[in-house]
Protein backbone atom coordinates (compact mmCIF):
# COMPACT_ATOMS: atom_id res chain seq x y z
CA UNK A 1 0.00 0.00 0.00
CA UNK A 2 1.20 3.50 -0.84
CA UNK A 3 0.22 6.77 0.85
CA UNK A 4 1.26 10.35 0.25
CA UNK A 5 3.61 11.64 2.92
CA UNK A 6 4.22 15.17 4.19
CA UNK A 7 7.41 15.20 6.32
CA UNK A 8 7.55 18.90 7.16
CA UNK A 9 10.55 21.13 7.87
CA UNK A 10 11.58 19.92 11.31
CA UNK A 11 11.73 16.27 10.23
CA UNK A 12 14.36 17.30 7.69
CA UNK A 13 16.49 19.08 10.30
CA UNK A 14 16.20 18.63 14.07
CA UNK A 15 13.86 15.61 14.03
CA UNK A 16 15.43 13.38 11.38
CA UNK A 17 15.00 10.30 13.59
CA UNK A 18 11.23 10.83 13.69
CA UNK A 19 11.19 10.83 9.88
CA UNK A 20 13.71 8.05 9.30
CA UNK A 21 12.02 5.49 11.50
CA UNK A 22 8.54 6.49 10.32
CA UNK A 23 9.54 5.42 6.82
CA UNK A 24 11.38 2.26 7.83
CA UNK A 25 8.67 1.04 10.21
CA UNK A 26 5.95 1.69 7.65
CA UNK A 27 7.79 -0.46 5.09
CA UNK A 28 8.05 -3.34 7.56
CA UNK A 29 4.31 -3.00 8.17
CA UNK A 30 3.48 -3.03 4.46
CA UNK A 31 3.03 0.69 3.76
CA UNK A 32 5.21 2.93 1.60
CA UNK A 33 5.34 6.61 2.54
CA UNK A 34 5.65 8.47 -0.78
CA UNK A 35 7.01 11.91 -0.04
CA UNK A 36 5.07 14.46 -2.09
CA UNK A 37 7.09 16.51 -4.55
CA UNK A 38 8.02 20.13 -3.98
CA UNK A 39 6.31 20.40 -0.60
CA UNK A 40 6.75 23.60 1.37
CA UNK A 41 6.41 24.48 5.04
CA UNK A 42 2.87 23.91 6.30
CA UNK A 43 3.02 27.27 8.05
CA UNK A 44 3.70 25.87 11.52
CA UNK A 45 0.54 27.32 13.05
CA UNK A 46 -3.01 27.28 11.70
CA UNK A 47 -4.42 30.80 11.38
CA UNK A 48 -8.09 31.02 12.30
CA UNK A 49 -8.72 34.26 10.41
CA UNK A 50 -11.37 33.72 7.75
CA UNK A 51 -9.68 36.09 5.28
CA UNK A 52 -6.13 34.73 5.62
CA UNK A 53 -5.33 32.70 2.52
CA UNK A 54 -1.62 32.99 1.72
CA UNK A 55 -0.41 31.01 4.74
CA UNK A 56 -2.69 28.10 3.81
CA UNK A 57 -1.61 27.66 0.20
CA UNK A 58 1.35 25.36 0.86
CA UNK A 59 -0.89 23.02 2.84
CA UNK A 60 -3.54 23.12 0.12
CA UNK A 61 -0.97 22.21 -2.52
CA UNK A 62 0.12 19.23 -0.42
CA UNK A 63 -3.49 18.13 -0.03
CA UNK A 64 -4.06 18.59 -3.76
CA UNK A 65 -1.00 16.49 -4.57
CA UNK A 66 -2.40 13.61 -2.50
CA UNK A 67 -5.80 14.02 -4.15
CA UNK A 68 -4.25 13.72 -7.61
CA UNK A 69 -2.69 10.38 -6.58
CA UNK A 70 -5.95 9.27 -4.94
CA UNK A 71 -4.06 8.66 -1.70
CA UNK A 72 -4.51 9.71 1.92
CA UNK A 73 -2.03 12.28 3.17
CA UNK A 74 0.01 11.13 6.19
CA UNK A 75 2.13 13.28 8.51
CA UNK A 76 4.00 12.45 11.71
CA UNK A 77 4.71 15.86 13.22
CA UNK A 78 1.83 16.93 15.48
CA UNK A 79 2.06 20.55 14.33
CA UNK A 80 2.08 19.71 10.61
CA UNK A 81 -0.83 17.33 11.04
CA UNK A 82 -2.79 19.95 12.94
CA UNK A 83 -2.31 22.56 10.22
CA UNK A 84 -3.07 20.15 7.37
CA UNK A 85 -6.20 18.78 9.03
CA UNK A 86 -7.59 22.18 10.02
CA UNK A 87 -6.84 23.63 6.59
CA UNK A 88 -8.60 20.70 4.95
CA UNK A 89 -11.66 21.17 7.15
CA UNK A 90 -11.76 24.89 6.41
CA UNK A 91 -11.59 24.27 2.65
CA UNK A 92 -14.49 21.80 2.90
CA UNK A 93 -16.68 24.53 4.37
CA UNK A 94 -17.94 26.33 1.28
CA UNK A 95 -19.70 28.99 3.37
CA UNK A 96 -16.64 30.82 4.71
CA UNK A 97 -15.17 32.07 1.42
CA UNK A 98 -11.78 30.43 1.98
CA UNK A 99 -12.44 27.67 -0.55
CA UNK A 100 -13.27 30.16 -3.31
CA UNK A 101 -10.25 32.34 -2.52
CA UNK A 102 -7.87 29.36 -2.43
CA UNK A 103 -9.14 28.00 -5.72
CA UNK A 104 -8.64 31.39 -7.32
CA UNK A 105 -4.97 31.10 -6.39
CA UNK A 106 -4.44 27.53 -7.59
CA UNK A 107 -6.57 27.79 -10.76
CA UNK A 108 -6.97 26.04 -13.15
CA UNK A 109 -6.67 23.27 -10.56
CA UNK A 110 -9.34 22.95 -7.90
CA UNK A 111 -9.42 21.56 -4.39
CA UNK A 112 -12.45 21.21 -2.12
CA UNK A 113 -11.22 19.07 0.78
CA UNK A 114 -11.35 15.66 -0.88
CA UNK A 115 -8.14 14.26 0.67
CA UNK A 116 -8.22 12.09 3.79
CA UNK A 117 -5.68 13.45 6.28
CA UNK A 118 -4.14 10.92 8.66
CA UNK A 119 -1.65 11.19 11.46
CA UNK A 120 0.92 8.38 11.58
CA UNK A 121 -0.78 7.05 14.71
CA UNK A 122 -4.07 6.81 12.81
CA UNK A 123 -2.23 4.97 10.04
CA UNK A 124 -1.01 2.46 12.65
CA UNK A 125 -4.41 2.09 14.32
CA UNK A 126 -6.95 2.43 11.51
CA UNK A 127 -5.11 1.27 8.38
CA UNK A 128 -2.49 -1.22 9.54
CA UNK A 129 -4.09 -2.20 12.85
CA UNK A 130 -2.48 -2.64 16.24
CA UNK A 131 -3.06 -6.41 16.06
CA UNK A 132 -0.83 -6.64 12.98
CA UNK A 133 1.80 -4.55 14.72
CA UNK A 134 1.77 -7.03 17.62
CA UNK A 135 2.46 -9.82 15.14
CA UNK A 136 5.44 -7.94 13.70
CA UNK A 137 7.07 -7.16 17.04
CA UNK A 138 10.36 -9.05 17.46
CA UNK A 139 11.63 -7.12 20.45
CA UNK A 140 8.67 -6.62 22.80
CA UNK A 141 9.27 -3.90 25.37
CA UNK A 142 7.95 -6.10 28.15
CA UNK A 143 8.06 -4.49 31.57
CA UNK A 144 8.85 -1.01 30.27
CA UNK A 145 6.61 1.70 31.69
CA UNK A 146 6.06 4.32 29.01
CA UNK A 147 4.13 7.57 29.45
CA UNK A 148 2.34 8.87 26.35
CA UNK A 149 2.52 12.62 25.90
CA UNK A 150 -0.12 14.07 23.58
CA UNK A 151 0.41 17.79 24.16
CA UNK A 152 -1.90 20.41 22.64
CA UNK A 153 -1.81 19.93 18.89
CA UNK A 154 -2.31 16.21 18.38
CA UNK A 155 -5.92 16.16 19.60
CA UNK A 156 -7.25 19.72 19.48
CA UNK A 157 -9.60 21.03 18.25
CA UNK A 158 -11.34 17.74 18.87
CA UNK A 159 -14.21 18.15 16.41
CA UNK A 160 -11.82 18.81 13.53
CA UNK A 161 -8.93 16.48 14.28
CA UNK A 162 -11.35 13.73 15.40
CA UNK A 163 -8.53 11.37 16.31
CA UNK A 164 -9.51 10.51 19.86
CA UNK A 165 -11.27 11.72 22.99
CA UNK A 166 -9.60 15.03 23.82
CA UNK A 167 -9.86 14.62 27.60
CA UNK A 168 -9.34 10.87 27.84
CA UNK A 169 -7.40 9.68 24.78
CA UNK A 170 -6.31 6.05 24.30
CA UNK A 171 -4.59 5.85 20.91
CA UNK A 172 -1.03 6.21 22.20
CA UNK A 173 -1.66 3.94 25.16
CA UNK A 174 -3.02 1.27 22.79
CA UNK A 175 0.08 1.73 20.64
CA UNK A 176 2.30 1.25 23.69
CA UNK A 177 0.45 -1.96 24.57
CA UNK A 178 0.80 -3.21 20.99
CA UNK A 179 4.60 -3.13 21.27
CA UNK A 180 4.54 -4.94 24.61
CA UNK A 181 5.15 -2.07 27.03
CA UNK A 182 2.94 -0.82 29.86
CA UNK A 183 1.31 2.61 29.37
CA UNK A 184 1.48 5.01 32.30
CA UNK A 185 -1.65 7.07 32.84
CA UNK A 186 -0.93 10.48 34.37
CA UNK A 187 -2.71 13.81 34.72
CA UNK A 188 -0.61 15.97 32.40
CA UNK A 189 -0.44 13.74 29.32
CA UNK A 190 -2.60 16.08 27.21
CA UNK A 191 -1.56 19.40 28.78
CA UNK A 192 0.57 22.06 27.07
CA UNK A 193 4.38 21.83 27.31
CA UNK A 194 4.65 25.62 27.07
CA UNK A 195 6.19 25.63 23.60
CA UNK A 196 4.18 28.54 22.24
CA UNK A 197 4.91 30.84 25.16
CA UNK A 198 8.65 30.08 25.42
CA UNK A 199 9.68 33.36 23.77
CA UNK A 200 7.31 35.42 25.87
CA UNK A 201 7.92 33.72 29.20
CA UNK A 202 10.72 31.17 29.57
CA UNK A 203 9.87 30.67 33.23
CA UNK A 204 6.24 29.77 32.50
CA UNK A 205 7.26 27.44 29.67
CA UNK A 206 9.73 25.73 31.97
CA UNK A 207 7.11 25.37 34.70
CA UNK A 208 4.66 23.73 32.28
CA UNK A 209 7.21 21.25 30.94
CA UNK A 210 8.50 20.47 34.42
CA UNK A 211 4.98 19.63 35.62
CA UNK A 212 4.57 17.15 32.78
CA UNK A 213 7.88 15.45 33.53
CA UNK A 214 7.37 15.32 37.28
CA UNK A 215 3.81 14.02 36.99
CA UNK A 216 4.96 11.25 34.64
CA UNK A 217 7.77 10.31 37.03
CA UNK A 218 5.51 10.24 40.08
CA UNK A 219 3.29 7.75 38.27
CA UNK A 220 6.19 5.42 37.53
CA UNK A 221 7.18 6.33 33.98
CA UNK A 222 10.59 5.21 32.73
CA UNK A 223 10.29 7.23 29.52
CA UNK A 224 7.94 9.60 27.70
CA UNK A 225 6.89 9.06 24.10
CA UNK A 226 5.69 11.88 21.83
CA UNK A 227 5.07 12.70 18.17
CA UNK A 228 5.83 16.42 18.47
CA UNK A 229 9.37 17.78 17.91
CA UNK A 230 8.56 21.00 19.77
CA UNK A 231 7.22 19.06 22.75
CA UNK A 232 10.32 16.85 22.79
CA UNK A 233 12.58 19.88 22.74
CA UNK A 234 10.76 21.61 25.58
CA UNK A 235 10.44 18.53 27.77
CA UNK A 236 14.14 17.72 27.37
CA UNK A 237 15.27 21.29 27.90
CA UNK A 238 13.15 21.90 30.99
CA UNK A 239 12.91 18.37 32.36
CA UNK A 240 15.36 16.00 33.96
CA UNK A 241 18.06 13.87 32.37
CA UNK A 242 16.94 10.57 33.94
CA UNK A 243 13.59 10.45 32.12
CA UNK A 244 14.21 10.12 28.37
CA UNK A 245 11.80 11.63 25.85
CA UNK A 246 11.47 9.38 22.78
CA UNK A 247 9.75 9.76 19.43
CA UNK A 248 6.98 7.23 18.84
CA UNK A 249 8.62 6.03 15.61
CA UNK A 250 11.90 5.39 17.44
CA UNK A 251 10.05 3.32 20.03
CA UNK A 252 8.27 1.40 17.27
CA UNK A 253 11.56 0.80 15.46
CA UNK A 254 13.01 -0.72 18.60
CA UNK A 255 10.06 -3.09 18.95
CA UNK A 256 10.21 -4.10 15.28
CA UNK A 257 13.94 -4.84 15.49
CA UNK A 258 14.93 -1.99 13.17
CA UNK A 259 16.77 -0.09 15.91
CA UNK A 260 18.85 -1.71 18.62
Amino acid sequence: MKVSYFPGCTLKTKAKILDEYARKCAEVLGVTLEEIENWQCCGGVFTTSSDEVATKLSSVRALLSAKEKNQPLVSVCSACHNVLKQTNAQIKDETNGISRAVNNYIAPEEYHGETQVLHYLELLRDVIGFDKIKEKVVNPLTGKKIAAYYGCLLLRPGKVLAMDDVENPTIMEDFIRAIGAEPVIYSYRNECCGGYIALESKDLAKAKSSRVIENAKINGAEAIVTACPLCKYNLEKNGCSDLPVIYLTELLATALGIKE
